[in-house]
């Protein structure tokens, strides 16, 4: 299968749109599976995530341009789980283009997080599995969770082309089991390997401020080949200040600082996610507050909220490619066990809206979108 006859290879149908002039390709999860992640090499070649199976218990599948047909990447059937739509599988490349996911296991997932000293039960493990080194399939499943407890929210990982791999959830830590309930007591975790993956650390917090962390909502971790590692979060202080935050390492993700990008006052947690892309000389983030959708470029930009009056929007994703020019895309109507529609708006370098937002069509419950750049000056909406 060539590069460009990914694109088809990979979907039961692709639709390109000319919406205004714009060259969008709109591509359908194959085999009606459900949360979609996409990232492209440097090459061009489309790399692609996504779930299928029982949403309390399923699968997580891997294609690419080399695929001929899907390769599961989970060792343990049904240890990956889609219910609450921000706890699905993540996706990052790392050195030499190796495939690195990371997802929230199941209720049968093996082996198990540790014990929740809340319940005095095993909690979900943080689970990861890389691609072998004949680039075959995966290797076996390992839980990364191994001293902080009471995963939730969805996880993340991140990958450099210098052997780095990054995995970050929240959860609350061995010290704070016997403190003050709540979401006061969670924060960012983060786990590294700086040998591609074959081994990792023991987690340690990315940011000493107490600012607790939203439990049901996702969370995303980018790397790049510089050294810099960008975290995106919501917090919980006080239990109804649910900010985003950005956390920013510049020293491999052994210390980070933090910034406030956006806040919400609400006592009760949203689940809502959010996203980070890079194009090789800058970054963009995107996020939901209040039922809209916003992003911005990460070296110091302003946020911007998406055209018209946001209502019901949710999981926002976002791409940037080499000319500064952005694809935002986001689901509205979604809700608990219910579908909606997908949205999408493109922008110019200087972050001016490109045409009127587009309808990117159906999607299922428990589901979102992705997108991605391609080469050529066109972009790629996955739902």
């Amino acid at each position: 299968m060539t590069r460009r006859g990914l694109l088809v290879g990979c979907a039961a149908a692709l639709v390109r749109r000319a919406w205004g002039g714009e060259r969008v390709r709109v591509i359908p999860v194959p085999a009606g599976g459900l949360q979609p992640q996409a990232v492209v090499d440097e090459r061009g070649g489309l790399h692609l995530i996504y779930f299928s199976g029982d949403p309390k218990g399923g699968d997580v599948w891997y294609q690419s341009a080399e695929s001929v047909r899907p390769v599961r990447a989970n060792s343990q059937r049904g240890s990956a789980i889609a219910v609450g739509t921000i706890r699905g599988a993540q996706l990052a490349l790392g050195k030499n283009g190796r495939v690195h996911v990371a997802w929230n296991g199941s209720g049968a997932a093996q082996p198990p997080g540790p014990v929740n000293p809340d319940s005095g039960k095993p909690g979900q493990p943080m689970l990861y599995a890389r691609m072998n080194d004949d680039g075959t399939g995966f290797e076996p499943q390992r839980n990364l969770m191994l001293h902080s407890f009471g995963l939730d929210g969805g996880g993340s990982v991140a990958a450099d082309s210098a052997g780095g791999v990054y995995v970050a959830w929240h959860g609350i830590g061995e010290s704070e089991a016997a403190g003050k309930r709540g979401e006061a007591r969670r924060a960012v975790w983060i786990t590294q390997s700086q040998n591609d993956g074959r081994t990792f650390a023991r987690e340690t917090k990315a940011w000493t401020q107490a600012t607790g962390a939203c439990g049901c909502c996702g969370m995303k971790i980018f790397a790049d080949g510089a050294g810099n590692v960008s975290v995106l979060y919501r917090s919980a202080t006080e239990g109804v200040h649910r900010d985003i935050y950005l956390l920013s390492s510049s020293d491999r993700g052994r210390t980070f600082t933090g910034r406030l990008m956006g806040e919400w006052d609400i006592n009760a947690c949203p689940m809502s996610s959010m996203d980070i892309a890079s194009n090789g000389r800058e970054r963009v983030g995107t996020w939901e507050n209040g039922g809209q959708v916003y992003w911005a470029r990460l070296e110091g930009g302003t946020p911007l909220a998406a055209p018209g009056e946001g209502k019901g929007r949710k999981h926002p994703r976002i791409a940037i490619d080499g000319r500064g020019e952005v694809m935002l895309v986001w689901t509205e109507g979604t809700g608990w066990q219910k579908g909606g529609r997908l949205a999408c708006q493109r922008y110019d370098r200087e972050g001016r809206a490109n045409g009127d937002i587009r309808d990117a069509g159906e999607i299922p419950a428990w589901s979102f979108g992705a997108a991605v750049a391609l080469p050529g000056g066109e972009f790629a909406v996955v739902r």
